[in-house]
């Protein structure tokens, strides 16, 4: 592969293509001609059409070694890596944009740089996760940041900062929580659920919704990662888009109350709602590794690892705000990008590749 061709009119290299959003991206970009080159710190199985190299994103040798041949014209940051505290978060994530910019920078052919943050610019990290001072719904992109420190704004300062220096166009794509497949992934509700449901059924127990009153009640929206995928790939070759951020979901809103039963209904198992109080996924799923090994040699699934399957903690972190949360999708719409998915329609298709693929049992 003749990477630095001055005749290719585009690469584009995806960081984190081994991700949820970094998957459907590779996908997406090669379904539409693209040279495409997928960075991650371990390899992935072959894919057509793209290009692999690996690199440890904390270590700007191991990142210069790896994109050095390369001179990509797009890049699209969908990497983050999670640490036990907001300051950890900060200085890795910041260092991993920084060091990916720094390198793609040099050759002088970089237009565009598209990054993934996500909901927790208005809610919070982590850390304060929706305490203290929370932006009124749905979330607007001109809002002003909050007080705390976030590692979204720190990726987001490295990536104005390179732009400045480079004369690169961007842009930051706010998704709600993804609705894709990735194993391994740490923020997968959509697997997550699957699997839960799953291992309820196997024991004989009802699919318990795991999140508090509001998140039951309250209203919210989704992002489905093709819809995601789609939103990059615009903003970033689209004619004439200032440089901006742009909310990212589907375009429906819904309330659990409403989708809890339906998507038991996808999985075939006994829906039960909220009642009296959050039922966490990390406290109902306690004792689940081994119920889960068992059934993936019985049911001869892919990946007997619980951890690499269900992220428990993701998934009660969102159900389990204290506010409702859902987006404002005046901007992008205004500026071109209408695409649409219905969450419901997104959660089947995303079930019956679950099922397809031999993730969770048939």
């Amino acid at each position: 592969m003749n990477t630095t061709d001055p005749h290719d009119a585009r690469l584009a290299l995806v960081v984190g293509g081994t991700g949820i959003a970094g998957r459907a991206l590779c996908r997406e970009l090669t379904a539409q001609g693209w040279r495409v080159v997928s960075l991650s710190r371990s390899a992935p199985p072959a894919r057509d059409g793209v290009h692999t190299v690996t690199a440890d994103l904390t270590d700007p040798e191991s990142v210069r070694a790896a994109l050095a041949p390369l001179a990509p014209t797009h890049v699209f940051f969908t990497a983050w890596s999670r640490r036990a505290t907001e300051a950890e978060n900060i200085t890795v994530n910041a260092a991993m944009v920084r060091h990916v910019l720094a390198q793609t920078s040099r050759s002088g052919r970089l237009r565009h740089v598209a990054l993934v943050t996500g909901m927790k610019h208005y809610v919070g990290p982590f850390d304060a996760y929706a305490v203290g001072e929370i932006r009124d719904t749905p979330f607007r992109e001109d809002e002003p940041r909050l007080s705390v420190p976030n590692f979204y704004y720190a990726q987001e300062d490295e990536l104005w900062k390179a732009a400045a220096d480079h004369g690169f166009a961007w842009s930051v794509h706010r998704s709600h929580t993804i609705i894709g497949h990735a194993l391994g992934n740490a923020m997968n509700m959509g697997m997550t659920l699957a699997v839960q449901a799953a291992l309820s059924r196997a024991a004989g127990r009802p699919f318990v919704f795991p999140g508090n009153e509001v998140q039951w009640n309250g209203v919210t929206d989704m992002t489905d990662v093709g819809l995601l995928a789609r939103q990059m790939i615009w903003a970033a070759t689209a004619r004439g888009l200032p440089s901006q951020a742009y909310n990212t979901a589907n375009g429906d809103t819904f309330r659990w109350r409403w989708m809890w039963p339906r998507i038991a209904e996808l999985l075939d198992v006994e829906p039960e709602g909220y009642a009296e109080r959050p039922r966490p996924l990390e406290a109902q799923m306690a004792d689940a590794v081994e119920p889960w090994r068992a059934l993936a040699v019985r049911e001869r699934l892919v990946e007997p690892e619980l951890a690499r399957v269900a992220s428990w903690w993701h998934t009660d972190a969102d159900l389990n705000r204290p506010v409702e949360c859902f987006s404002d999708l005046t901007r992008s719409r205004t500026a071109g990008f209408t695409d649409y998915v219905d969450t419901l329609a997104s959660f089947a298709a995303l079930f019956e590749t679950l099922r397809r693929e031999r993730v969770v049992p048939g």
